[in-house]
């Protein structure tokens, strides 16, 4: 696992957190965050989606704002972009455990870019936790098991999770 503190100029930080901080991104509902922990009495089982690539094609009229991040990570194959909104609660909720791909015929990559700093984290199966910090990328395998969280102290918790081919 690796952790980039700091990981786009200023610059280009400020103008992708200002568009997903905007009214501009339209935000879709999910109703389960993590299938595998699928719980229909779960009331914080949700968040807000936006897709800006997955099955070979761009999805979003908002890809290319993500282009610092794509010269940076230097993808041989892109394979799922998607933001995520997880918005407030009273307490710190953990969605469960999941693994974002897998296949063993080809090693894939999730990227985790966090938009926003706040208390929520993201944590590993072997209880190591991320904590959510503006302007921080971590890569690691993607079937390694994490789940995400909600936050407290902040209105929302937005992440753009990366999954793709490494050169």
């Amino acid at each position: 696992m690796q952790i980039y503190k700091d990981f786009l100029k200023k610059e280009d930080f400020d103008d992708i957190i200002a568009f997903f901080k905007s009214n501009k991104i339209p935000w879709y509902f999910n109703h389960v965050v993590n299938k595998e922990d699928l719980n229909p009495k779960a009331s914080q089982n949700f968040q807000f989606t936006h897709i800006l690539y997955s099955d070979h094609n761009v999805r979003s009229d908002f890809f290319d704002l993500l282009t610092p991040i794509f010269l940076k990570i230097n993808p041989l194959s892109i394979i799922r972009v998607k933001a995520n909104l997880v918005p407030k609660t009273s307490k710190i909720v953990e969605h469960g455990m999941h693994v974002d791909f897998e296949n063993p015929n080809i090693k894939i990559t999730t990227g985790i870019f966090y938009l926003n700093t706040n208390n929520g984290y993201t944590k590993f199966e072997d209880g190591k936790k991320i904590k959510s910090t503006q302007n921080q990328f971590i890569e690691f395998d993607s079937t390694l098991k994490h789940t995400g969280t909600t936050c407290t102290d902040e209105e929302r918790r937005m992440v753009i999770n990366f999954n793709y081919i490494k050169k």
